[in-house]
């Protein structure tokens, strides 16, 4: 079987981490790096000295060698760079968010199924061996009915020159509460401030509201002393602690629970009961996430079919994404997210007429 011929445009922080784990894999030939930035591209051939160098994204997108196109550049050039990609029958890899508006996205959507291509974005979170766990516990009702979602991801780094907090980091938590949840809450309110004379928010909080008791709150920050990656979810019968900064136990299990009783006698009194039970820190696969993820675009082509952070994942949180910067906009305001446009959570079609790679 040939090895698929991938170009990686964007040679920036997170393109050269997406350089470095395409370029391990056995089954995938690095062709080519693409960026207008003479001084990137320099850098890249030191280390990759056989990878074609281009400062045109349309040499790129013109060269019948090139199967895949993987997308790190900057977010208002997800949508055209993913269309044009697409349009010359190459598959697509964006990186996250998939791109600006679910208009957007739905247009890429459309076309990568015409064009039988996959169209992947890369939510690097859902690949991690912690969030996978998670899901497999929800799944099994081992957690029990979902109470809440409790998400802070704060560090005092890197500051995108175009876009806000809400869409640099808010996007990985959208991401994970999708996939964890399996639906889409019925509202969002956000509210940000915007500090030092940049021009987009730099500090946020969401809410995100379900149709029943389940509730997420999302604390975003570019500006906080200390590095925070942490998630809470609290269910019915048992609490997950998620901390991503943790090198031994990212993720803890607590057997805890607390019960509201009526007392019969004295229909005013509510009886509280607690259970304090077991600590559980499972093993976890501590490979690279980033890695699973090239692999997973990889084998989706192979395999003709949808990858898990499919373009369907990049629209439910580009919807999301929308409707809390609305929500910013109206002074926090609730916006109602109302019908979603495309199909359930959870459902995803098989890539019929998918082409195989010359064998």
């Amino acid at each position: 079987m040939s090895k698929l011929k991938i170009a990686v445009i964007g040679c920036g922080y997170w393109g050269r981490n997406l350089i470095r784990n395409f370029s391990a894999l056995d089954e995938v030939e690095l062709k080519a790096v693409c960026d207008f930035d003479l001084t990137a591209l320099s850098r890249i051939k030191r280390n990759y000295p056989a990878v074609d160098l281009k400062p045109s994204f349309q040499d790129v997108v013109n060269d019948p060698r090139i199967d895949a196109i993987v997308i790190a550049t900057p977010v208002s050039t997800h949508y055209p760079f993913a269309r044009t990609a697409l349009l010359a029958g190459k598959h697509v890899l964006v990186e996250k968010p998939l791109a600006t508006s679910t208009s957007q996205v739905l247009d890429l959507i459309e076309l990568a199924e015409k064009r039988s291509k996959v169209l992947m974005v890369d939510h690097t979170f859902l690949y991690t061996d912690a969030v996978r766990r998670v899901k497999s516990w929800i799944e099994a009702g081992e957690i029990g009915g979902l109470l809440y979602f409790d998400a802070v991801r704060i560090s005092l780094g890197l500051v995108p020159s175009e876009i806000n907090v809400l869409w640099d980091l808010g996007a990985h938590d959208f991401s994970i509460l999708s996939f964890l949840c399996g639906r889409d809450p019925v509202s969002i309110t956000a509210t940000g401030r915007k500090h030092l004379g940049h021009p987009f928010e730099s500090l946020a909080y969401v809410l995100a509201d379900f149709d029943d008791n389940l509730i997420a709150h999302f604390h975003l920050n570019w500006l906080a002393p200390v590095k925070v990656r942490r998630m809470l979810i609290g269910g019915s019968k048992k609490m997950i602690v998620y901390d991503d900064m943790e090198n031994c136990e990212k993720v803890r299990v607590y057997d805890k629970v607390i019960s509201m009783n009526h007392d019969p006698e004295h229909r005013e009194r509510l009886l509280t009961g607690y259970r304090s039970g077991d600590m559980l820190a499972p093993n976890l696969d501590t490979g690279e996430a980033l890695r699973c993820m090239a692999q997973e675009f990889v084998q989706s082509i192979r395999d003709k079919r949808a990858p898990v952070s499919d373009g369907y994942s990049g629209y439910r949180v580009v919807r999301l994404l929308e409707a809390a910067q609305r929500s910013m906009e109206m002074d926090g305001r609730p916006v109602e997210l109302g019908a979603s446009a495309i199909s359930p959570l959870g459902t995803f079609s098989p890539l019929a007429g998918l082409g195989a790679l010359d064998q």
